[in-house]
């Protein structure tokens, strides 16, 4: 695996991993009772962002640190995985 593959790897892991932490823990204006005007009573009272990415970067770098194992050290190979179309000769 290249530096530059393993980098977006890393990326796209991050950015999955963080759109399932987005929502954990949060609490709408309206739940905490102070909507401020101009914005939707929806809107999230408390984001926590930088909370959520370093718990997001903590995920990611063990999920990424598993796949890279698993595909450094060829436990599972492109012959491996299930198909519907045969290759190879007829």
């Amino acid at each position: 695996m290249s530096i530059t593959s393993a980098i977006v790897l890393y990326v796209v892991i991050w950015a999955v991993v963080f759109f399932i932490v987005l929502p954990f823990g949060q609490v709408s204006q309206h739940e905490a009772g102070d909507v401020v005007p101009g914005t939707p009573a929806s809107a999230p009272s408390e984001a926590k962002i930088v909370r959520k990415a370093l718990i997001t970067t903590a995920i990611a770098t063990v999920v990424f640190a598993c796949v890279v194992t698993v595909v450094v050290m060829d436990w599972v190979t492109i012959d491996d995985l299930p198909s519907f179309v045969e290759f190879g000769e007829r």
